[in-house]
């Protein structure tokens, strides 16, 4: 799929190829581009309304700076697929998240325009900061450094980190503020009310700047030109001057033209900038902008009307689904429930509670570390707070989990959503270390539902759990059980089963899995061969009483995860087989000691070594020695 032919996008090879459009051509090239998107996306999922929002910001960026040598940091990331097409990859989109393509998200070794790989937000400023430094440092006093950050990415105290320090310098880089109002979800937080102030009070005049004319090109006194262009702005002072930043803005982030004009003019101007500009996601497509949330990654959808297609959405419930439905239920018998999400209240399915309790569901922003020390505070407080967080966020708040939750065991639930092996999102996104980061932790109980039913049970159980802190893990997919809404049980915390009783062999499994097994058995069993299939459920504490007797009964251990080898289920019964003396040979199997790419899960798996096919693999492979 490329554009078609004639078009101005078909003749851009490189941002080299922008530097001659006039003003027409530039804005023809932006619904070039923005169409060009849509097509792609509608057939090939990705991310949309944010690419959709700064298409102009991108065309413009790429007009003004000279990349890759200037260099070019996207926040987040999913901002960036106009920055992928107009830096060599336009007939290469089409691959875009699929195994074996392009990435969704800069990815440094696929492009030398991908300045700095992202996926996680608030990196941007201090990756150019240091980039800029850098750059002091070899000679180059000439390269810029841009970060673009927006989509929510500046509630993170990360990004502020930036800011205090670059405020402190003399680096030459510029933020540019894509100011839309929203992350996934709705911004929350007071940032997003000054933000709105600051549009509300201060209008950008293009005039204004062209009054500046010799001042800002002959930058012989920075401070006196700080001085004039805030002259030309009717605001006050604002927070990011207060931090010793050029502030400029706000200004339309949908006008080509414009942009460049003022991206122009403030290049030259030495030392931390701010460029704040106001744009919507979803730009040019009446759903997206109608539909924030549900077009930020809306899967195939009707190019025309915008309709998502029937087989994206789901008939059957997800893991997210029933856990939101089943914190709900929770909640509502228990009155000390509260939920805490940063920043992903509909991706985590915390919907459910905040729309009948709003009360009780803090939605804290792109905060990780204050998300779950938030959380030790309600619960220090006698409250039951589900802390939800994607477990590759939750890496971004470890001493938080250890010092302000583990040490005082306090009993916050860790609600580790979209954990093992994700999909398309890739190395930035798979949930894999949790398990192995987690359950090193003392006081920390960690479990893992195989199916449904279990993530109910292990909800039920952890919300009367007073002992400590509780972390159960579930991955990003569709469940197993169609009738899932049963009774709620206590689960024995530390207790694993047996769900198919055969001979000889055990395969060991946690959480999601086991599915994976279950099916590897059954092809098994086509060939005479009867595995037994032992659920442990918990990974801290392991069940070792259930471990003596595998050890005892059994000549092959096989152990199957969906996480890294190195610190999980498999080292740690390799370490119970060491310390209790057995001579079982066991062969682990689960993500290797390497970053996975993107793709979907059924490639992932496979590349990672544990699919169905290589359980059955591996199994025959050993069983003929030990039959």
């Amino acid at each position: 799929m490329t554009p078609k032919e004639g078009t101005i996008l078909s003749k851009i090879d490189s941002p080299k190829d922008l530097k001659t459009l006039n003003d027409f051509e530039l804005v023809k090239l932006c619904n070039e581009l923005r169409e060009f998107i849509l097509d792609v996306v509608s057939v090939h999922p990705g991310h949309l309304g944010s690419s959709l929002g700064v298409v102009e910001l991108t065309v413009a960026v790429h007009k003004v700076f000279d990349t890759p040598y200037d260099r070019l940091i996207w926040d987040v990331g999913h901002q960036a697929y106009g920055h992928k097409i107009l830096t060599g990859r336009r007939n290469q989109f089409y691959t875009n998240r699929q195994y074996g393509g392009i990435g969704g998200f800069p990815i440094r070794s696929e492009s030398e325009y991908d300045a700095f790989g992202t996926g996680h937000a608030s990196t941007s400023i201090s990756a150019a900061l240091g980039m800029s430094e850098a750059s002091k440092l070899k000679g180059e006093s000439d390269r810029k450094h841009i970060a673009i950050i927006g989509d929510g990415a500046l509630t993170g105290g990360m990004a502020f980190e930036g800011i205090n320090n670059a405020g402190t310098t003399d680096s030459d880089i510029l933020i540019i503020l894509n100011d839309n109002g929203i992350s996934i979800d709705e911004n929350v937080g007071s940032l997003k009310n000054y933000f709105s102030q600051i549009a509300s009070s201060a209008k950008y005049d293009l005039k204004n700047w062209k009054a500046l004319g010799v001042a800002i090109k002959n930058v012989d006194d920075l401070s006196k030109n700080k001085s004039s262009i805030k002259g030309n702005f009717q605001r006050k002072s604002n927070l990011f001057e207060a931090m010793n930043f050029a502030y400029f803005g706000p200004v339309d982030g949908h006008d080509v033209q414009g942009l460049i004009e003022v991206l122009n003019e403030i290049k030259s101007i030495p030392g931390p900038k701010l460029l704040h500009i106001i744009t919507k996601k979803g730009k040019g497509f009446k759903k997206a902008e109608e539909e924030q949330t549900l077009y930020h990654a809306p899967g195939k959808f009707d190019r025309q009307t915008g309709e998502i297609n029937s087989e994206t959405i789901s008939k059957n419930s997800t893991y997210q689904e029933v856990y939101g439905k089943t914190l709900l239920e929770l909640a509502t018998s228990n009155e000390k429930i509260i939920g805490i999400t940063p920043a992903m209240p509909t991706g985590s399915a915390m919907n459910y509670m905040r729309d009948k309790y709003p009360n009780r569901v803090f939605d804290v922003g792109i905060a990780e570390q204050h998300a779950v020390t938030f959380a030790a505070g309600i619960a220090a407080e006698g409250f039951k707070p589900f802390c939800t967080i994607y477990s590759t966020f939750l890496q971004r708040a470890y001493d938080q989990v250890i010092h302000d939750v583990a040490l005082q065991k306090l009993p916050v639930v860790f609600a580790i959503d979209r954990a093992g092996l994700v999909g398309e999102d890739g190395a930035t996104h798979h949930g894999v270390f949790d398990i192995s980061f987690m359950s090193t932790i003392p006081n920390m109980i960690v479990c893992a539902p195989m199916n449904e039913v279990e993530l109910r049970n292990f909800m039920f159980t952890a919300s009367s759990y007073k002992n400590g802190p509780i972390a159960i893990r579930y991955p990003r997919r569709k469940g197993t059980i169609q009738n899932w809404e049963t009774v709620l049980e206590k689960v024995e915390i530390g207790k694993g089963r047996i769900v198919i009783k055969g001979n000889k062999i055990a395969i060991l499994t946690i959480g999601h899995a086991g599915n994976i097994a279950m099916e590897a058995i059954k092809k098994l069993n086509e060939t005479g061969i009867f595995p037994s299939l032992i659920d442990m459920r918990f990974i801290a504490p392991l069940d070792t009483k259930l471990l003596h007797e595998v050890f005892e009964n059994y000549d092959l251990i096989i152990t199957v995860e969906d996480g890294i080898i190195s610190g999980g289920l498999g080292s740690k019964v390799i370490t119970f087989k060491n310390n209790n003396d057995f001579t079982t040979k066991i062969v682990t199997m689960g993500v290797p000691d390497k970053f996975i790419g993107h793709g979907n899960v059924e490639s992932l798996y496979k590349e990672s070594g544990y699919d169905t096919k290589s359980i059955v693999s591996n199994i025959k492979k050993y069983y003929s020695k030990i039959n």
